[in-house]
């Protein structure tokens, strides 16, 4: 798979999700507590730039790390800092092709700071793709819109697999010694694994409902995924496919399988 044609396409799908928007819906509450729908598309702004100064300038970008204020995350959301509507919008599709040039960009072997370990180029994409999905999900549960799983989730299934280690230690958890099998059901029908088959432990089930769990967007209790064995068990309780501190995560949703697969 082409991880930045399939960055390009996540970008479309939820650009013609917001493009159709009427001013007002743009402050619409998500999920997310205390954001809109025109928080989520400036926060997307915010994170493409840092990624793209990450590829052009690392310097910078670690001069702005160290001197980066608690807050940082919240004041790249406010979107009381950019153009509203259509406006913001347009911030955004100029900030999607910039970091994508950048990313293109970087050298073969080359790696990319962040607030994270650093990344080669197309993890940094992968990152940007996972993004956009997870704040795309925000977007459309707020819209009430169901989206259309697509093969991209393997991405983000990719990545969090790849930061088990890293989510343990986020959550101060020592990382298991042993491997682990995973095997989704992807959007298609086939199915996608990771790790030996003969691993003791074990994760399985639905591609879609990993992939919300990794971004933090549903409870492990509405999640078509199960676990054999207490660390594979563990790993599910904090799974994360992105940097930084793990956040609170979403609460149970009210009625049963409100938020599964499947609805």
């Amino acid at each position: 798979m082409d991880i930045f044609a399939d960055l390009r396409d996540e970008g479309e799908e939820l650009d013609g999700l917001v493009a159709g928007l009427a001013p007002e819906q743009w402050a619409l509450p998500t999920p997310a507590p205390g954001w809109t729908i025109a928080h989520q598309i400036a926060h997307l702004v915010w994170t493409d730039r840092q990624a793209a100064l990450a590829a052009t300038d690392p310097e910078a970008f670690e001069e702005m790390r160290r001197n980066a204020p608690p807050d940082l995350i919240e004041r790249g959301a406010d979107p009381a800092g950019h153009p509203a509507g259509a406006g913001l919008l347009e911030e955004w599709r100029a900030s999607r092709a910039a970091v994508a040039e950048a990313l293109r960009a970087v050298p073969p072997g080359g790696r990319v700071p962040w607030f994270g370990p650093p990344m080669a180029a197309p993890s940094m994409a992968t990152a940007r793709l996972m993004e956009t999905w997870a704040h795309g999900q925000d977007i459309a549960d707020a819209l009430g819109v169901v989206r259309e799983p697509t093969h991209r989730l393997r991405h983000v299934a990719h990545i969090a697999v790849r930061a088990r280690d890293y989510a343990f230690s986020v959550n101060g958890l020592d990382a298991p010694e042993q491997p682990f099998h995973v095997v989704l059901d992807a959007p298609s029908g086939e199915q996608w694994s990771w790790g030996p088959s003969s691993a003791s432990q074990t994760v399985t089930g639905s591609a879609l409902d990993f992939c919300l769990l990794a971004v933090r967007r549903r409870h492990r209790a509405d999640a078509a995924v199960t676990a054999r064995g207490a660390d594979a068990s563990r790993w599910l309780d904090v799974v994360q496919a992105f940097a930084g501190p793990p956040g609170p995560g979403r609460p149970p949703a009210e009625r049963p399988s409100a938020f599964s697969s499947t609805h």
